[in-house]
């Protein structure tokens, strides 16, 4: 149980650090101005190849995590509520992942209409989802 346990934390850490990044690129993508093709073309390349590095880092952290819970009981039982409001937080991110999924073909398609100031706002809320997730784990506290 313990190797899986680090090879989640592991993939957990690494697809965290894709959900960190991308939209900062997206901040970035926003900021370019009208004719900088290159600049944007460069921003597109790089916004794809680490969403889709992003994907392959999720699938197996989420796959060892219903390891841990369904496989070895982790969570599971009474006095487990803590373990319900972590699904619900994962949910969020899986749904926050694919939400970037549709931003990045809303910018390749070039009908993206959101500000920086909204993709600074936006990318938080992995921030603040990873903080919740690990108080959660740790903590315990119902």
């Amino acid at each position: 149980m313990l190797w899986t346990k680090a090879l989640h934390i592991v993939f957990i850490a690494s697809w965290f650090a894709g959900l960190f990044y991308l939209p900062r690129i997206f901040v970035n993508l926003a900021m370019v101005e009208p004719g900088s093709v290159a600049e944007r073309e460069r921003l597109l390349l790089m916004a794809g190849k680490l969403y889709r590095f992003m994907t392959l880092l999720a699938v197996p952290a989420l796959g060892l995590g219903l390891w841990l819970w369904l496989g070895y009981g982790i969570g599971t039982g009474p006095g487990q509520g803590w373990m319900h409001a972590k699904l619900a937080i994962v949910l969020v991110l899986v749904g926050y992942h694919h939400g970037c999924g549709v931003i990045l073909r809303k910018f390749k398609a070039g009908t993206m209409q959101r500000s920086h100031v909204w993709f600074r706002w936006f990318n938080e809320i992995p921030v603040l989802m990873m903080l919740a997730a690990v108080i959660l784990v740790v903590v315990k506290p119902f």
